[in-house]
């Protein structure tokens, strides 16, 4: 089995869609085994965007992040697993993301998408370590 991070941003929890981001993974097959609502630090929101460290938007994500709990998950499928959730989820633009997607549903801007999902391989294993340090 493949595992892969999702998270449902604090926007998502705000509005009350964590059941149903969750349910749709589920209702893909995928298997949730791990998750936690967390109020996510700033020193844990840096060291999860330190790729965008720099970047004109790196402060309104660390912002986002951290202003309200967040459900953090690890979720576990077949190979590939991260590619599943990110078709699950869209595209990061609302606006681009095709009907059926949890963007393309439940979005409608940019910067409060509902939801993060590892983009690789490699990035699920590194998430997943930053987040769910002791899961094995």
């Amino acid at each position: 089995m493949n595992r892969t991070l999702v998270i449902c941003k604090p926007d998502a929890v705000e509005r009350r869609l964590v059941g149903e981001i969750v349910g749709r993974l589920e209702g893909k097959g995928l298997r949730l085994v791990a998750g936690e609502l967390r109020l996510v630090d700033a020193a844990t929101a840096s060291e999860h965007y330190a790729e965008h460290a720099g970047k004109p938007f790196y402060g309104e994500l660390v912002s986002f992040i951290t202003r309200s709990p967040a459900f953090v998950a690890v979720v576990e499928g077949p190979e590939d697993t991260w590619k599943i959730v990110r078709t699950l989820m869209g595209p990061t633009n609302p606006a681009e993301a095709p009907p059926g997607t949890i963007r393309g549903d439940l979005a409608t801007e940019m910067g409060e998408n509902l939801i993060h999902g590892s983009d690789a391989a490699e990035s699920a294993a590194r998430e997943i370590g930053i987040f769910f340090p002791d899961l094995g």
